[in-house]
């Protein structure tokens, strides 16, 4: 994955503050029975007959973020959005941004080019149509643009994507792109990648990019790499969670015993450790942190 970098910089001075450069909150916006995890579990025919919590979660989370006057990036599956548009319209009353998350949590790499545009379409019509703000901004579900899938770049410009946060450059089991840039880059004109936040040690990739790792390491850890990445990287990290996380009380689903210890793992602080984070460190939403013009109806 060559390209152009990008440079990522505060586009104002309330991107930044005391606490040090200003690095990109996102939220990547779907219930709990939607994760990847759960995938070979819980048959997505069966979502609409669940009982859903992304509503109330999401809802918990903009009341910590405005407790924390801390505005963020709201990757928003069009299949939420659908049957939650009065959510849409008070995360953009809010002042947070509104992005892309697919429609249906479709793995890029799982779909052909057609039906990816399909979906990258349909979900941000349905997400213009709900909050009624532009959508700039996509992120694959589980970070599934790879070496296979780069020609999802080209799609997602030609539907009027401005950037995407979908590459994440590590080795993982469920995704990873080894030996992709660390930093924002330019995969063709027209678009920014902005990749998931890694920090090099002893010739690892480490995320430090929030996530199920925020949750695994200790606090002390995950804050340190954070302002290891703003050092080393000389740019913005980006820290992402789910709503799920903030769940206090998250529905049980019975997984192997290595999926579920890391699914489950430290939920019921999690809300703590964020809320310590948001005072800690510096965060904008991912257009601000790009130096994007703001967001027009």
């Amino acid at each position: 994955m060559s390209a152009a970098t990008h440079s990522l910089c505060p586009s104002s001075s309330d991107a930044s503050s005391s606490r040090g450069i200003a690095n990109a909150m996102t939220v990547d916006v779907e219930d709990y029975f939607q994760v990847e995890a759960f995938a070979s579990t819980i048959n997505r025919k069966d979502w609409d007959h669940l009982p859903p919590r992304v509503e109330r979660n999401t809802l918990r989370l903009l009341d910590i973020f405005a407790e924390a006057k801390v505005q963020a990036t709201f990757f928003m599956l069009g299949w939420v959005a659908q049957r939650y548009p009065a959510l849409m319209r008070r995360i953009v009353t809010d002042g947070h941004e509104l992005a892309s998350h697919g429609f249906g949590h479709r793995r890029v790499d799982s779909q052909s080019p057609d039906a990816f545009r399909a979906d990258v379409r349909d979900a941000k019509q349905t997400l213009e149509d709900a909050g009624g703000v532009h959508v700039r901004g996509y992120r694959a579900p589980t970070f599934s643009i790879g070496r296979n899938s780069t020609w999802a770049h080209a799609i997602l410009a030609e539907e009027g994507y401005r950037y995407s946060s979908s590459v994440y450059p590590l080795k993982h089991d469920l995704y990873g792109s080894p030996g992709a840039p660390q930093t924002a880059f330019a995969p063709l004109s027209g678009l920014i990648e902005v990749p998931l936040t890694t920090v090099r040690l002893l010739g690892i990739d480490v995320p430090a990019s929030g996530g199920g790792f925020f949750r695994l390491y200790p606090y002390p850890l995950s804050r340190w790499l954070l302002t290891r990445a703003n050092r080393v990287n000389r740019a913005p990290a980006i820290f992402y969670l789910h709503p799920w996380e903030i769940d206090p009380d998250p529905p049980r689903v019975k997984l192997p015993p290595a999926t579920s210890f890391a699914h489950y793992f430290r939920l019921g602080g999690f809300r703590q450790r964020l809320e310590t984070i948001l005072r800690g460190a510096s965060f904008a939403p991912m257009g601000d942190v790009l130096g994007l013009s703001p967001i027009a109806p």
